[in-house]
């Protein structure tokens, strides 16, 4: 769909163009706002038992917990040869 400038357009185009809209917009079937949290709430409310950002997620089913026993790489400085070395676990 091309951009169009509005501020190019005429007059009369700039309002047919917002009729147009309005005819859309006028076939869109429109419900209450309460009506519609009603049924987000009770969406979500069958959902939660499935939701690990309501229940959590099981340690063993979990692809994010942290691995066990971890390695830490230090450096030392040796006197004699004046250079860095590296220990690996």
């Amino acid at each position: 769909m091309p951009v169009i400038n509005i501020e190019d357009l005429t007059e009369k185009d700039k309002l047919k163009m917002e009729v147009d809209q309005l005819k859309k917009e006028v076939t869109l079937e429109r419900m209450l706002v309460s009506k519609c949290c009603e049924e987000v709430r009770d969406y979500v409310e069958e959902r939660s038992g499935e939701d690990p950002l309501v229940k959590g997620i099981p340690e063993d089913k979990n692809p994010f917990k942290e691995l066990k026993g971890g390695c830490v790489i230090s450096k030392y400085r040796k006197k004699q040869l004046n250079c860095w070395k590296y220990l690996k676990c």
